[in-house]
């Protein structure tokens, strides 16, 4: 009702905007809902432990529990509300394709949880690549998964264990790595699953993206994106690990100078259902190695041509005829990559057509 009075009409102007005003002080003041985020531990050097304070070389991985992770860091309780589980306690060298299914089939089980908002995976940095791209393979949820690793033991002086872990815990309660992908978070970078490589042997930098680059930066206790992935995964993709019991045997051949066909016809003889060719430059077949690699398709083997140089496409009948060989070309992924993907892939088709056409989808 309109106030016929204008001192009245003022007045009634004057406690409506208080009141609006209050409400916005109110609800500024009113403490945001943290998001549930549970770290599943695995080992590495994350919680590793040297001899003394500047071992970085050396050390023994894998002997800090979770627990103690977590309350190495209570900066973590500021950014959400942290829980914490034991699922393996190993070197990531020691990473099987088993450790990989129990792990793929507790993250989906508790991403299927209303109380949980997302998952940090600590992890060994020697295969934390892989494992993390068969998740951005395997995970059936939107909510951010992120591994996160160390380049030195707990006990070191200049130890990125607890800041890697805080940057880690803040992207997964993030609303804004929903939807993106498995995430690495390492050395302040934002690194996306498909991408990301270990690139040196003991430097906290070694985690890049050389090829396609990082997604995005930690800076003032926020993550900042400025890319994301445009390759499917997670639940957009057809792979279901749901009633996994094992995945199929796939191998690594490296290309070298003088390469012959012992690692080819070995694997071969061990069972194996695929052959990654990590070849130099674009994937050359080098004349000694060829024959093997065409009895192995011949005898069932799905054959992928990678690259040991670690950028670029792999060119589809570029340094050799795939249509006519009936290979598969391994795109930008790189040889340890592809593995993960032909294992996956093998779990659907035998066929290289349809394989293919997964390389070129994730």
């Amino acid at each position: 009702m309109l106030h016929k009075n204008p001192a009245q009409s003022m007045i009634a102007l004057f406690g409506f905007l208080f009141c609006m005003a209050s409400a916005a002080q109110a609800q500024e003041a009113a403490p945001q809902k943290m998001a549930n985020v549970t770290i599943l531990a695995t080992g590495g050097t994350i919680a590793g432990t040297g001899a003394s304070s500047t071992t970085t070389v050396g050390y023994t991985a894998a002997t800090v529990g979770v627990q103690r992770l977590i309350q190495a860091v209570p900066e973590l309780a500021k950014v959400a509300n942290v829980s914490g589980e034991q699922v393996f306690q190993i070197a990531s060298e020691n990473m099987t394709d088993d450790h990989w299914l129990t792990l793929a089939k507790r993250v989906n089980a508790l991403l299927a949880q209303g109380g949980v908002d997302g998952i940090v995976i600590t992890h060994g940095t020697d295969t934390l690549e892989e494992t993390a791209y068969f998740l951005n393979l395997v995970v059936k949820s939107r909510k951010p998964v992120v591994l996160v690793g160390a380049m030195r033991p707990s006990t070191a002086l200049s130890a990125d264990g607890p800041i890697n872990l805080y940057n880690a815990v803040l992207l997964a309660a993030s609303p804004d790595a929903v939807g993106k992908g498995v995430l690495v978070a390492m050395n302040d970078q934002i690194q996306a699953a498909r991408d990301v490589s270990k690139s040196n042997t003991s430097a906290p930098d070694a985690f890049r993206s050389p090829d396609l680059g990082m997604l995005g930066y930690f800076q003032g206790s926020k993550a900042f994106f400025y890319r994301q992935v445009v390759r499917k995964h997670t639940v957009d993709t057809e792979f279901d690990v749901g009633t996994l019991q094992a995945l199929p045997q796939v191998d690594i051949v490296y290309g070298h100078a003088n390469v012959g066909p012992v690692a080819v016809d070995a694997f071969m003889a061990a069972g194996s259902k695929g052959i990654i060719h990590a070849g130099v430059g674009n994937g050359s077949l080098a004349a000694k190695v060829k024959p093997a690699l065409i009895s192995a398709r011949a005898k069932g083997a799905v054959v992928v041509r990678a690259s040991r140089v670690g950028q670029g496409i792999l060119a589809r009948n570029g340094e050799a005829n795939d249509d006519e060989l009936d290979f598969v070309a391994a795109d930008t992924l790189n040889a340890q990559k592809a593995r993960i993907l032909l294992m996956l892939a093998l779990t659907r088709t035998s066929s290289t057509k349809e394989i293919q056409r997964m390389f070129y989808t994730y």
